[in-house]
């Protein structure tokens, strides 16, 4: 009977080659995708390297970028992905997704419907249920931050005033802008995105807060309430 080779780890691998050694010898910036999340998981299994394990999870996308969109129960259902592995690389994935938004979001001064939309396009445009956000300027128009509202279909009952213009309030904004994605990547909106525009607009008008404009991001695409003379 022949003998069946054993699965190879990173520990078999040449010390040059393992992923946190290089890592400190070249610099985070000249090792591989799959490389950067095999550190994250730290292990494999009895049966695949963390290297492989990483390639298995990289193979669920078309592209990086969507990776962050793999919740933990996607993750779990990769062989090899447990519960601790999947909070792990969700947690990791999540904390590189805002510091990226923070970056955009310092200092960013909004002059148009574009710059909103070149600060949420790529993030939004890949969720895969409809996420409400609230973006919080000051007297300057500059964007102090943005918060997720809700998410789920958008309605009048799940978007509800009291919770945005509470966020706005407690963050001393001087006004607001809206935005909502559609899976469906098509941004023209619907009877509902107008009824909750509508809504939350005169809210805003009583409270003092002003609702500058409520976007919805589509795929590359993006609709303006306030382009289209809706606000």
């Amino acid at each position: 009977m022949e003998n069946i080779p054993k699965s190879i780890t990173i520990k078999d691998l040449p010390q040059e080659e393992r992923p946190r050694e290089k890592l400190l010898k070249y610099g985070a910036d000249r090792i591989s995708n799959t490389e950067l999340l095999a550190i994250i998981l730290r292990t494999g299994t009895r049966t695949q390297s963390a290297l492989k394990l990483a390639e298995h999870i990289l193979a669920r996308v078309s592209q990086l970028r969507e990776l962050p969109l793999l919740t933990v129960e996607e993750l779990m259902e990769i062989k090899g992905v447990g519960l601790a592995k999947g909070i792990q690389v969700k947690a990791a994935l999540e904390l590189g997704s805002r510091i990226a938004s923070s970056f955009r979001q310092d200092s960013l001064t909004i002059t148009s419907p574009k710059d909103v939309a070149d600060m949420l396009m790529e993030q939004m445009r890949f969720y895969q249920k409809e996420y409400f956000k609230v973006l919080l300027l000051n007297t300057k128009n500059q964007v102090i931050a943005s918060e997720i509202v809700s998410i789920g279909s958008l309605n009048t009952s799940i978007v509800h005033p009291r919770e945005i213009f509470n966020i706005a309030i407690k963050r001393g904004c001087a006004s607001i802008i809206l935005a909502h994605n559609h899976p469906s990547g098509d941004p023209t909106p619907s009877k509902e995105d107008m009824e909750v525009t509508s809504r939350l607009v005169e809210a805003g008008e009583i409270i003092g807060i002003k609702v500058l404009d409520h976007l919805i991001i589509g795929e590359g695409r993006y609709y303006s309430f306030r382009e289209g003379g809706l606000i």
